[in-house]
């Protein structure tokens, strides 16, 4: 397709617009003008008509030349960087660095020789100046002094390369991946919670062996029915969902009186009569039940030394925390979709809702210390992995996005992109794309607030736990965006700082001592994974995935090193279903097939035949192929015959779980999320279980007998 308006082109290009993308076939795919002005307009880029393009390309092209320095620098340390500074022509500029430590560094200007630029009656100078690549690590200030005044902005300097915790050294770490809410216990609330993971943290360090535990995004949901039940669509990435608190193990329930104490009894007793079917979990329900407990204990009220920490957590989390209190108070009040309620309600910072937040103090307050009750007993889940004896202990889960009517999109605003959302184009297993109904970030808003909202939400993650698993990595370097009214397959890739932001990732990782993984299966450019690699960050690899050219399985030792490596993910049935053809069943019976049954049936045969011809022949299948557990062992044995350096195991491959979580491209038509964890037989399983099951022990022996490759020692800058 040849485009009619070349300036809309180029200006798609400024913007990192794609206007043309290879699809999963490796087919050049060209993307329309009308898809390319609609996301231009989500940017507040008016590019209706050749004039206007042309105008907004001039625009965007001066607009570093309104600005003496950039908002935000991020470079490596070990490499130099030149920062382009702009004066009124002829003038002078000094350019320098406040660190972290208060210490003072000026910066060398080199040379460079630009033509000055007419912009809004200016003529403006260029000139260049360059970081040395010496330069501590952290977060410092870069100000450029001129005739008019001082002007500052943000510099990053990130290690090259991140890698391992020095804690791991060489050894080679397994951990079990846990849909927390999933696994619940005979002391839990009919739903998974922080203590459980303390217990099964316990448990996987100090019975199986296991170095980590990863589990499901932690975020915040809605605080009013329906409560999303997918961890990956948030109401906010930075805090955390209250609904994995245990009332009974807060501090202050131990100071209860004999009448509250009964109140939160008799909260946790009914839900035995509201959830008749224990097949399922009942967010709503549960939800409902617990916030009335945990409102009891709060109003008993705080020691003095508890008050003063919890003032403490408040002061640390600034702003934001109130904010996402008060969005979570009026959310009770006016329903969770804040583009409903009143106009002067829907602005964080406006008038009304600053005396709705004098109005309802307490019930504000309320949402804090939940947040607060929550951060201590993820500590607490954490120092019981640690003290388990696991090298990495939590890590926790980062979802893409969160929707639009979540809180951060009230609170950030025009941080989000307007009238799009985020998805997939078409690939093997959606062939008609996807729409993940979230909400995308500006790349250039992100620029001006020097990545505050991502460096927040990261730092908050590592606090508690050991790792990292970044959902979608891919979405740092670029994601695809559908313009409303259009259908997945008609969007665009919108490109990303992934240097500034995969830097900033790296440096709040290195400074927790913490691992980075990052899930980069789908469509991936090439490259990127090898960015990935160079940095120190693992990419995902999953058993069912991994094959040649010819389809065949790959052999362990083309497996990537620096890989979270897996038999299975949370989109697809336990292994024990996978062997069954679960997924093709229920995909045919909620219409999701692009084919016959008796096609997709055939494929995924021929396709695991492969794979137990495979096992056989290299001796990882040690008996018979009909034997589901004995598949499963030869599966993990395989997997621990590759170089990888950190294997997962699924607990419910741990427990012989046939039951699916998670059917992608279904919303209503299947129970996504709300599965318990379950027996072979599909009957539901407490953690108390799991820690005497056979089964997992057997897995156990699989994974701590993996033999530990010889690796070269990576060392971080520093």
């Amino acid at each position: 397709m040849a485009w009619s308006d070349s300036a809309l082109k180029d200006l798609a290009t400024e913007f990192g617009i794609a206007t043309e993308f290879y699809d999963w076939r490796g087919q050049q795919i060209e993307i329309s003008e009308a898809t390319v002005v609609a996301i231009l307009a989500a940017m507040d880029v008016d590019a209706a008509d050749a004039a206007k393009a042309a105008a907004a390309l001039e625009e965007h092209r001066n607009k570093p030349w309104t600005k003496t320095i950039p908002p935000c620098v991020v470079m490596e340390q070990g490499t130099s960087q030149q920062v382009l500074v702009h004066v009124p022509d002829g003038e002078w500029v000094r350019l320098a660095i406040r660190t972290e430590d208060g210490d003072w560094l000026d910066v060398r200007q080199v040379f460079h020789v630009v033509d000055p630029r007419w912009v809004s009656g200016k003529l403006i100078g260029e000139a260049a100046f360059e970081l040395p690549g010496d330069l501590p690590l952290g977060y410092h200030a870069l100000q450029a002094t001129t005739a008019a005044g001082q002007e500052e902005s943000m510099l990053v300097v990130s290690p090259h390369f991140l890698g391992f915790p020095e804690r791991l050294g060489a050894k080679r770490a397994w951990g079990y991946a846990v849909q927390l809410y999933s696994t619940r216990s005979q002391r839990s609330w009919e739903f998974g919670d922080l203590v459980d993971m303390a217990d099964l943290a316990t448990w996987s360090g100090k019975v199986q062996g296991a170095d980590f535990m990863l589990v499901n995004p932690l975020h915040a949901a809605q605080v009013v029915a329906p409560v999303e039940c997918s961890p990956y669509l948030p109401a906010s990435r930075r805090f955390i969902n209250p609904l994995y608190i245990r009332p009974e193990s807060v501090a202050e329930y131990s100071e209860l009186s004999d009448d509250e104490r009964a109140r939160v009894f008799n909260l946790k007793a009914s839900l035995a009569d509201e959830i008749p079917e224990k097949r399922l979990i009942f967010r709503d329900e549960v939800w409902n039940a617990k916030r009335a407990a945990l409102w009891v204990i709060y109003q008993h009220g705080r020691r003095p030394a508890r008050q003063m920490a919890l003032e403490a957590f408040i002061e640390r989390e600034g702003p934001a925390l109130t904010q996402f209190a008060t969005w979570c108070a009026l959310s009770e009040n006016y329903g969770d979709d804040w583009r409903e309620w009143p106009p002067d309600l829907r602005e964080p910072d406006s008038a009304a809702v600053a005396e709705f937040d004098a109005a309802n103090r307490e019930r504000v307050v309320f949402y804090v210390w939940l947040q607060w009750v929550a951060e201590l007993q993820l500590c607490e889940a954490q120092a019981s992995a640690r003290d388990a004896g696991m090298l990495i202990g939590v890590m926790n889960d980062l979802a893409v996005g969160v929707g639009i009517e979540s809180s951060e999109a009230w609170t950030y605003g025009d941080l989000f992109a307007n009238g799009v959302s985020v998805g997939a184009p078409p690939d093997h297993f959606n062939q008609l794309g996807q729409d993940w109904t979230q909400l995308a970030w500006r790349p250039d808003r992100l620029e001006e607030l020097c990545y505050a909202p991502f460096r927040t939400m990261v730092a908050g993650l590592l606090r508690n736990s050991g790792g990292i698993r970044m959902d979608h990595i891919m979405g740092l370097f670029r994601l695809w965006w559908i313009p409303n009214g259009m259908t997945p397959a008609q969007g665009s890739y919108v490109r990303y700082d992934y240097q500034a932001a995969i830097g900033i990732l790296v440096l709040e990782a290195y400074r927790a001592g913490a691992l980075v993984v990052g899930e980069d299966l789908g469509v991936v450019e090439p490259w990127v994974r090898g960015y990935l690699r160079d940095r120190g960050v693992l990419g995902t690899s999953i058993a069912w995935f991994e094959h040649d050219h010819q389809g065949n399985p790959l052999k362990p030792e083309q497996w990537r090193e620096y890989c979270l490596a897996s038999v299975t993910t949370h989109d697809l049935p336990p292994t024990a279903g996978y062997l069954a053809k679960s997924h093709i069943y229920l995909q045919h019976r909620l219409g999701l097939l692009t084919e016959s049954l008796e096609s997709a049936l055939a494929s995924a045969e021929a396709q695991q035949q492969h794979y137990l011809d495979m096992l056989k022949a290299e001796g990882y299948l040690l008996h018979s192929e009909t034997d589901v557990e004995e598949v499963v062992l030869a599966l993990h044995r395989y997997l621990s015959a590759t170089p990888a350096r950190v294997l997962c195991a699924a607990l419910v491959d741990a427990v012989g779980d046939h039951l699916t979580q998670n059917q992608p491209g279904t919303d209503k038509e299947y129970p996504n999320w709300r599965i318990p964890l379950s027996h072979p037989d599909g009957a539901p399983m407490m953690i108390e279980e799991v820690f005497a099951d056979e089964r997992a022990r057997r897995l156990a022996e699989v994974m701590n007998a993996a033999p530990v490759p010889v690796w070269e020692p990576e060392v971080t800058l520093a």
